[in-house]
């Protein structure tokens, strides 16, 4: 049967999990010109995004990483724990070498940038609703350095995921205590983060941190 003739019960649903509005609806309009698949669920945040893949039978999740409660990548991991069969696909404003192999290490079925053309997305969808993985020509590449360098080209690539994120956000501006406030966690264990990833990085201070992480590009731009 041709995927224009097909009844909305037989697309494969999505969920799209995104805390901009704008994006959800961009998203829903290409999805919806596929022909093949249907957002049944949205969510604009990382626990409502939990709650509907418990809640819905789903045939693929388009994740974000930069979600208002929680870091993408936590969802995922706590996806995969209770869903593991349920294929996630990252998409995600920051470039592959920012969190891409942090993602597939995690469990995605592909990470995609949000600067992707519409063919690109659905041809991902398609191949991660398949039950395979979508690496796109630019994570491959990151991917392979990633393993010439034996998985630490950047010191970056040392830390554990919170110490990253941890790292981010206070290149970003924020204070010991909003960091905690935002990811929900004592303010003693965000300087724990802090300290290991000072040490981890060979730096004194927070401004060292910020150097490097804008050298980086790690800081999202927030323009």
């Amino acid at each position: 049967m041709h995927a224009d003739t097909l009844t909305d019960s037989m697309l494969r649903k999505v969920l799209v999990a995104d805390d901009h509005a704008l994006i959800r609806e961009g998203l829903k309009q290409i999805i919806a010109d596929s022909g093949e698949f249907i957002v049944s669920a949205e969510a604009a945040t990382g626990a409502v995004a939990l709650q509907r893949m418990r809640e819905q039978t789903l045939n693929l999740v388009l994740l974000d990483i930069s979600l208002p409660d929680r870091n993408g990548i936590d969802v995922l991991r706590q996806a995969r724990r209770e869903i593991p069969a349920l294929p996630i696909l990252i998409l995600s404003m920051h470039r592959e070498d920012q969190y891409a192999v942090r993602a597939i290490r995690a469990g995605a079925a592909g990470y995609l940038n949000k600067q992707s053309a519409p063919d690109e997305l659905i041809t991902a969808m398609r191949t991660v609703a398949a039950g395979r993985k979508y690496i796109s020509q630019t994570l491959a590449q990151e991917l392979a350095h990633h393993i010439d360098q034996g998985g630490v080209h950047a010191i970056h690539s040392t830390l554990s995921d919170r110490e990253f994120q941890t790292l981010v956000m206070i290149a970003s501006g924020k204070t010991v205590s909003q960091i905690a406030s935002e990811l929900s966690l004592s303010v003693k264990t965000i300087s724990m983060y802090r300290s290991r990833l000072l040490q981890k990085m060979h730096m004194q201070n927070n401004a060292e941190l910020t150097h490097y992480a804008l050298k980086h590009q790690l800081v999202p731009d927030m323009n």
